[in-house]
């Protein structure tokens, strides 16, 4: 029962999902169209008087609707974002109206993968089109219509979820007063595509993918799943980190001299493993990588950064930490460069911290200070 759930005081509480059904037509970036689709979301606080109080999360790779509190039904799954988000946290819940959103193309909810194409009445599976950054900002952007939201104080995201944010202040100025960009990049490196590519690939040769249409087959592509994110874990965080919480120990103290299980970092990695591939859609990771591939606003700009952000008129916090391999503080500098040029206001914090790109999910007090005085001084 809900009233048997204990929730802190600093918790937003039990929150349920809501659905947004659009059945206008959305044209893709790639000229693929859908001929309706459904938007996942939740709530936090209350929409003020002026409706000048709302905050977008936008999430990251594996990152959903689910960002805070819990629900009455899995109280045990906390939202992924809660430390930041709730009465008297960082983004305060006493001041803010905040909603998270599941993107098109995700396994929670939102039309994906896994939902039912019309055309066939079968799962979308391999036939759903690909989606980029600007594609889901588009349906953001009717969420925030049919929810009378016409600018929204501030948009915050990690990762995949900041490259949400900038492409949101650049393509809907008007609507965006804040842009909160945490451990992000203007684009991908080759490296990081290629980290990409290899996930894809343990994924598409899995003999239970076909051909991305395992749905049909009664089946799921576990072991290429699997060795995805084993692999993106790895490059999430630090050496330091994973030297600190494993070292070179052994789960039973002696070399086996065999294949099986002996370092407890192989031990972690393979329950990481086995968890995200139990509840993640192996499309949907292929969809999400691919957007994180595409990203780059300069591409349109002749490759200029900076003219890619001419249009935007929001003021900015960047955030970087000093561990992140994966999305470095230079590629965050690059970032406030360009806004710099276009003579935007720009604050920029470079965190120390040991966690690598994880960082941005986790509590530290430093980042979280940084956090809570820019929200402090957004005027609602």
């Amino acid at each position: 029962m809900a009233n048997d759930i204990a929730i802190p005081e600093d918790s937003v509480g039990i929150v349920s999902p809501l659905c947004a059904r659009f059945d206008t037509p959305l044209t893709l970036k790639s000229g693929a169209v859908l001929p309706g689709f459904e938007l996942m979301y939740e709530t936090y606080g209350e929409l003020n008087a002026t409706r000048s109080n709302a905050v977008l999360v936008c999430p990251a790779l594996s990152g959903h609707h689910h960002a805070a509190g819990i629900h009455a039904d899995a109280p045990k799954n906390t939202g992924w974002w809660d430390n930041l988000i709730g009465p008297g946290k960082p983004l305060d819940t006493r001041r803010f109206f905040v909603i998270a959103v599941n993107n098109l193309g995700g396994c929670h909810g939102s039309t994906g993968p896994m939902s039912i194409n019309p055309d066939t009445g079968k799962p979308w599976g391999a036939d759903f089109p690909v989606v980029t950054v600007e594609d889901w900002v588009a349906a953001q952007a009717l969420l925030a219509d049919r929810l009378g939201i016409d600018c929204w104080a501030a948009i915050i995201g990690g990762s995949l979820g900041g490259m949400q944010a900038m492409s949101w202040s650049i393509h809907h100025p008007s609507r965006v007063r804040n842009a909160l960009v945490i451990a992000s990049a203007p684009k991908l490196t080759a490296q990081n595509i290629a980290f990409n590519e290899v996930a894809r690939q343990a994924i598409i040769t899995d003999p239970d993918f076909h051909g991305g249409h395992f749905y049909e087959h009664n089946t799921l592509p576990r072991r290429g799943l699997r060795l995805a994110r084993m692999l993106g874990h790895i490059t999430y965080q630090s050496d330091d980190l994973m030297a600190e919480k494993f070292g070179r120990r052994l789960r039973e103290g002696g070399r086996k001299f065999s294949f099986e299980v002996e370092f407890e970092v192989e031990s972690y990695l393979r329950y990481q493993g086995d968890k995200f591939a139990g509840s993640f859609d192996a499309n949907t990771y292929l969809l999400a990588t691919r957007a994180l591939d595409y990203f780059d606003p300069a591409h349109d700009a002749g490759g200029d950064l900076a003219a890619a952000f001419a249009p935007a008129t929001a003021d900015f916090l960047l955030v970087s930490f000093s561990t992140d391999w994966r999305f470095a503080p230079s590629r965050s500098r690059e970032i406030v460069d360009a806004l710099m040029r276009n003579g935007r206001n720009v604050s920029y914090a470079e965190i120390e911290s040991s966690a690598g790109h994880d960082s941005f999910l986790l509590d530290d007090p430093h980042y979280h200070a940084v956090l809570r005085a820019y929200f402090d001084n957004i005027t609602v």
